[in-house]
């Protein structure tokens, strides 16, 4: 027995390598397989759930930022002229919407007069620092602290025109209002701004005359571009006539303050 252990290596007859279970790799490769499937299957239905909630609700709120920037030449100019003379704005204040997708959409800046855009607000806003700047200059009081102070006025005053539109927006009933769109009707009053600013550097009585034509104006643009906001959302705003029209005339008036604050030169 001994010599037979010997012969063994000692191991008394056990095999050195058990016989390995034919299933188990195949099994365990199986396992893997599936969950990783099941896994990644529960993370696509996790990414297309995701991409839904995104554009049928982040969307409606801040909408596509690359739209407001769809513009040329010819629309700047013919926007100009409704938002600085919206009285002598014959067409109709609707926007045009077009098919995609099987539902319905706004056209781009570009082929519609009336859809709202950044380029012109924030270009009016660029204009309005430079000549702020340029007055402060001609006063003899142009430092750079000043200049920042015009700068941060000018944010403020922009800021608290968007709370105005949304607070009236959902005051009336609608206001699912995509943000972008109210940031672009709320920086529009830069244009007219800058205007008066100009003149009163060049001749300061042509300012008190420009500057109320400009403040008139763009209470007018905000109150028939507002109405038709509130007419294409929820009807609660037909119901309410009287009402609604006090608080559009509250837009219109407190255009004058704002715009007189801003174009005030700081410093």
């Amino acid at each position: 027995m001994a010599a037979m252990n010997s012969d063994l290596g000692g191991l008394g007859g056990r095999p050195t390598n058990p016989q390995a279970n034919p299933f188990g790799g195949a099994l365990h490769g199986t396992g893997s397989g599936l969950i990783r499937t099941g896994l990644e299957a529960y993370g696509g239905r996790i990414l297309d759930s995701s991409s839904e909630f995104m554009q049928s609700n982040i969307t409606q709120y801040l909408s596509d930022p690359q739209y407001y920037f769809q513009v040329n030449s010819q629309y700047v100019r013919n926007k100009l002229k409704v938002i600085l003379f919206p009285f002598l704005h014959r067409g109709h204040w609707t926007r045009i919407t077009e098919p995609v997708g099987g539902r319905l959409s706004y056209k781009p800046p570009v082929q519609d007069i009336n859809a709202p855009d950044l380029y012109i607000p924030l270009m009016a806003f660029g204009t309005y620092i430079v000549v702020a700047g340029y007055a402060l200059g001609v006063l003899g009081r142009f430092t750079p602290e000043a200049l920042t102070l015009q700068f941060s006025k000018g944010i403020l005053g922009w800021f608290l025109q968007v709370i105005l539109i949304k607070g009236l927006l959902y005051s009336l009933g609608s206001g699912e209002a995509p943000l972008l769109d109210i940031v672009a009707y709320a920086g529009y009053g830069f244009a007219g701004t800058s205007l008066a600013m100009l003149a009163r550097i060049f001749w300061s009585y042509l300012y008190y005359f420009i500057m109320p034509w400009f403040c008139i104006c763009t209470g007018v643009f905000l109150v028939k571009t507002m109405k038709r906001v509130l007419l294409g959302g929820p009807r609660s705003y037909e119901r309410h006539p009287s009402r609604n029209h006090y608080f559009l005339l509250f837009l219109a008036v407190v255009q004058f303050p704002m715009l007189f604050w801003l174009s005030s030169i700081s410093g």
